[in-house]
Order: structure tokens, then C-alpha cells, then sequence
């Protein structure tokens, strides 16, 4: 047939020597091949040896990011006549985190302090009493009472040694903090240039889309994090008070954890609340069934009303995916990944669905 005695345009006829531009451009093709390999191979080292600094760095881009829609507010607002620039929004906004912070360091922490280290030192003496209540019912010696017991003791000894003992660990990366609120800063005042040269390494064609998802992107996470702390301060709030009504010990350190852990869904709902329960059922019974009530009272009040209302406008993101992100990000980066593992998977799912969900 002729289409199998045609020959490529680019091969030469038999006899004649190879075009010597086409070896020049294999050679170069080989070569780049290779320096590219040998970059990549650099950059993903260098990447390993800076891990901390890439982490800095993310954080603080990450935070400017949900902080952005917050600053554009303030510049857009005008007073008498006067229209802040953002250098006076972001001093306003750090004048603000600096107040909330001094109260909390001064009226908040310290009651929280001192009810963890009651409730540590004061739970393996009281868990005798009420493992002898809970004998008196039918049955309860075929459950083990008294190991669970000894476990209970046991456990409680150590995670008070634990917190107490990591405390100075923790107060060792303020320098880490302060890189990243002043890196926080430089992107919010800068970012716009960083934006700009990111997108610039992308194809002209596909700037738009990428520019539009991006943007939705910050939009959807800064809304989605303005929600849900706004739900975990309603728990908080509501948990300081019903507690305090009861006269549950430790309200304020039991008010706080509900709040924080409120993050987390279902495994945070669970810690907390059996927390709760175990520390109000060291005084008795009826305080404890109060504080069951209160519980499952909040969580249909906060699934039919508050969740609806608050979240509606924010990132879809199922329980399971805020579980699997905060767990990937406390693995890979201790407490700094489960901070902002949230608004990572945020991103990622925005991403998702504008490129790879089929429709």
C-alpha cells in the first residue's frame, strides 16, 4: 500500500548523512532534560531543609488571605469624610487583636488556669467516691468498675503531668508567632505583587479562570472561618453560663473547651461533654443529667437555627472532610497544621470543583 512506503518528511533518504540540527536539537533536548531533573531534585532538598520557614510562610500567607476581605471593608468604609488606607486598617486590626488578646491573658486565661489544675489535681481523689456510686447499681461489677477506675486515675495523672511539663515548649515558639504575624502583615500590605507575579507564570488563556477561582476561594474561606468561630464563641458563651447556673467545677476551663473543641465535629463535641459530665458527676447525679440536657438542647438548636443561618453562605465542607483535614495537618505540623488545616481543605475544595468535578 502507499501509505506503508511513505516516508517521514523528517527522516532523510537512504544514503545520505542526518541532518545535523536535528542531532543538535536531540543533544539540547537531553541536556535540558537532565538540568531540569537535577533542579527539581534541588528545590524539593532545599524545600525538606526549609520546612519550618516554608510552614511560617504558608501560615502567614494563608492568614492574610482570610484577612483580606476584613481589611477591604475597613478601607472601604469612609469616617467624615476621611477613608482609611490599609497600612491604618491593619494597625486598626492589630490594635484590636492586641486588646481581645490583653483581656483574655488577664481576665480569661488565668481562671482557665487554675480550674485545669484543680480539676487535674482534684480528679484521681474524687474518682474513688464515684466509682462506689456507681457500684450501687445493678450489674455494674460485670463492667469492670473498678479497672476502669484505676485506668481513669491513672490517665488523669499523667495528662496533667503532660500539659504542665509542655508548657515551656510551647512558650518557646513566640519567635515562630511573631515571624508569622509580621510576615502576615508584609503580605497583607504586598500581597497584591506576589498575587500578580504568581499569575504571571500562568498561560495568558487561563489567567481569568484561575484569577476567579481564587478569589472565591478567599471569599468562601474567610466566611467559613468568620462562622464557625462565631459558632464555637455561641457554645462557649452558652456553656459558661449554663455551667455557671449549675455550679459545675471548673465552668470556666469546661466553657472554654466546649467552645475550642467545637471546631472539631463529633470527636470535639465528644471530649468535651464527657468532660463536662465527668466533672459534674464528681458533685452528683442531678448536675450531671443538667449538663446532658443542656447539650442535646444546643445541638438541635444549633443544627435547625444557628448552623443554617451562619454557615449558609459559606464553604460546603462535610464533617468527615473537617475531620481527615485536621487530622492530616496535626500529623504533618502539630498544632500550627490543625489550625489551618480548615481553611486548606477549604481551598482545595473550592479548586476541586472548578477543575477536576466532572458536570
Amino acid at each position: 500500500m502507499a501509505s506503508l512506503s511513505q516516508v517521514r518528511s523528517s527522516d532523510p533518504p537512504l544514503g545520505e548523512p542526518a541532518d545535523p540540527s536535528n542531532a543538535a536539537r536531540n543533544r539540547f533536548s537531553v541536556r535540558a532534560n537532565i538540568v531540569f531533573c537535577a533542579g527539581l531534585f534541588l528545590l524539593l532538598a532545599l524545600c525538606y531543609k526549609l520546612t519550618k520557614e516554608l510552614e511560617i510562610l504558608f501560615v502567614a500567607a494563608l492568614f492574610a488571605v482570610v484577612l483580606m476581605p476584613a481589611i477591604r471593608w475597613m478601607t472601604q468604609r469612609t469616617i467624615r469624610g476621611y477613608k482609611p488606607s490599609r497600612l491604618v486598617a491593619v494597625l486598626a486590626l492589630l490594635l484590636a487583636a492586641a486588646v481581645i488578646l490583653t483581656l483574655f491573658l488577664t481576665l480569661g486565661l488565668p481562671p482557665v488556669l487554675n480550674d485545669l489544675r484543680g480539676f487535674l489535681t482534684d480528679l484521681p481523689r474524687r474518682i474513688p467516691s464515684v466509682i462506689a456510686r456507681v457500684k450501687r447499681f445493678p450489674l455494674a461489677d460485670r463492667f469492670g468498675v473498678d479497672e476502669i477506675g484505676a485506668r481513669l486515675e491513672n490517665f488523669a495523672g499523667a495528662l496533667g503531668a503532660f500539659l504542665f511539663s509542655s508548657i515551656p515548649g510551647w512558650l518557646s515558639h513566640i519567635f515562630d508567632i511573631l515571624t508569622t504575624i509580621f510576615l502576615c502583615i508584609y503580605f497583607i500590605l504586598e500581597g497584591e505583587h506576589a498575587y500578580a507575579f504568581f499569575l504571571s507564570l500562568v498561560p495568558v488563556g487561563s489567567r481569568p479562570r484561575l484569577d476567579a477561582t481564587l478569589k472565591k476561594a478567599e471569599v468562601k474561606m474567610s466566611k467559613w472561618l468568620f462562622g464557625q468561630g462565631l459558632l464555637m464563641l455561641i457554645l462557649g458563651v452558652c456553656s459558661l453560663i449554663v455551667f455557671g447556673s449549675l455550679h459545675v467545677r471548673y465552668f470556666m476551663m469546661l466553657a472554654v473547651l466546649m467552645g475550642l473543641f467545637n471546631i472539631v465535629p463529633i470527636a470535639g463535641a465528644a471530649v468535651s461533654v464527657s468532660l463536662a459530665l465527668i466533672s459534674a458527676a464528681l458533685d452528683s447525679w442531678t448536675k450531671m443529667f443538667g449538663v446532658l440536657i443542656f447539650y442535646v438542647i444546643y445541638v438541635n438548636v444549633e443544627n435547625a437555627i444557628l448552623t443554617p443561618r451562619i454557615m449558609r453562605s459559606s464553604v460546603n465542607l462535610m464533617g468527615l472532610t473537617v475531620l481527615v483535614a485536621l487530622l492530616i495537618g496535626t500529623a504533618l505540623a502539630g498544632i500550627v497544621g490543625a489550625l489551618v488545616a480548615v481553611p486548606t481543605a477549604a481551598l482545595i475544595s473550592v479548586l476541586l470543583d472548578e477543575y477536576a468535578v466532572q458536570r
